[in-house]
C-alpha cells in the first residue's frame, strides 16, 4: 500500500509539484501526518528535482537535506528513510544528486567506474547548497530561521564531507554521514559544525581509518562503528541482526540531529 500526498509553496525560484508515493510497509504507525511533495527547483537553464517531505502533526520548523546514495533520489529505501525523519519532525528535502541518471541495477559493472566519473563532486555541492539556499528562502518566508541538517549515504555519505568543508557552518547547522564513499578527508579541517559519522567496520567502501582521521580534523564530531556490518546496513538492512543495528543507527542519528538542531540552537 501506497500513500499520495501534494503540496506546494511559493519562492523566489521556480517550483513545480506533483504528489509523492511512500510505500507504507517501514513507516511508523504514528506517523500519518506527513506532507509529501515533488519538486522541480530552477529553471530551463538550470534546475534540480527533489522530493520534500514535510512534518504536520508536530512540526519542529527544522529543515533536513538527505543525499541518497548511488540508486538516486527516487528509490524506495531512501523514500523510506526521509518519511521516517519527517515522522520524527523535521521537513526532510532529498535532492537528485543525478540529473536524472541515477545508476541501475540492471546496468554492467564494467560500466560504473565511466558513470561514476560523471558525477563531479563540484556539480553536486553545488546542487546541494542551491536546494539548502531554497530551503531556506521558504523558511524565511514563513519567519523561521533555523540552520539545516544534512544526511547522505555511501554516495551522498560522501557528498556530506564535502558540503560541509565548503559551507562552514552558512547553511548547515550539523551533519550526520552514513558509511560516505569518494571521502576527500583533506578537507575534513574545514568543517565548523558538529558531525556524527555511522558506518561498520566490515565496509571495505568506508574503511573506519578514513573517518577516524576525519573525527580528528573536525571540532566536533562523533564516530559510531557497528562491529560485523559492512556497507548500507543503516537504510538497506539484510538480516534481523542488521535490521536490529539499523533501528539503533537511526536512535543515534535522531537523537544527535535533536541535540544539534533543536537543543542547542
Amino acid at each position: 500500500m501506497t500513500h499520495s500526498f501534494a503540496m506546494c509553496k511559493s519562492s523566489k525560484f521556480e517550483v513545480r509539484c506533483s504528489p509523492v508515493k511512500v510505500e507504507e510497509s517501514q513507516v511508523d504507525e504514528a506517523c500519518e501526518l506527513v506532507n509529501g511533495t515533488e519538486l522541480t527547483i530552477g529553471n530551463e537553464a538550470y534546475y534540480i528535482q527533489a522530493y520534500l517531505f514535510k512534518a504536520v502533526k508536530n512540526n519542529n520548523n527544522t529543515g533536513i537535506l538527505l543525499l541518497s546514495d548511488i540508486l538516486g533520489f527516487e528509490d524506495s529505501a531512501t523514500r523510506d528513510f526521509a518519511y521516517r525523519v519527517a515522522c520524527n519532525g523535521y521537513n526532510v528535502l532529498v535532492p537528485d544528486l543525478f540529473s536524472g541518471d541515477p545508476w541501475r541495477k540492471d546496468r554492467p559493472m564494467a560500466s560504473f567506474e565511466e558513470w561514476i566519473s560523471r558525477q563531479e563532486p563540484q556539480s553536486v555541492v553545488k546542487d546541494v547548497l542551491t536546494s539548502a539556499e531554497w530551503m531556506l528562502n521558504e523558511f524565511a518566508t514563513a519567519g523561521i530561521s533555523n540552520k539545516l541538517g544534512i544526511i547522505g549515504f555511501c554516495f551522498g555519505g560522501g557528498r556530506v564531507i564535502d558540503v560541509l568543508a565548503q559551507d562552514k557552518g552558512s547553511y548547515f547547522g550539523t551533519g550526520v554521514s552514513f558509511y560516505g564513499t569518494r571521502i576527500d578527508s583533506s578537507v575534513a579541517s574545514n568543517i565548523k559544525v558538529p558531525l556524527l559519522l555511522i558506518s561498520g567496520d566490515n565496509d571495505a567502501l568506508c574503511p573506519t581509518d578514513v573517518l577516524e582521521e576525519i573525527s580528528k580534523s573536525t571540532r566536533e564530531s562523533k564516530m559510531v562503528i557497528f562491529r560485523g556490518r559492512g556497507h548500507g546496513f543503516g537504510h538497506r538492512p539484510e538480516t534481523p541482526e542488521e535490521d536490529a543495528d539499523a533501528e539503533e543507527a537511526f536512535m543515534v542519528m535522531r537523537n544527535w540531529l535533536n541535540d544539534s538542531l533543536l537543543v542547542n540552537n
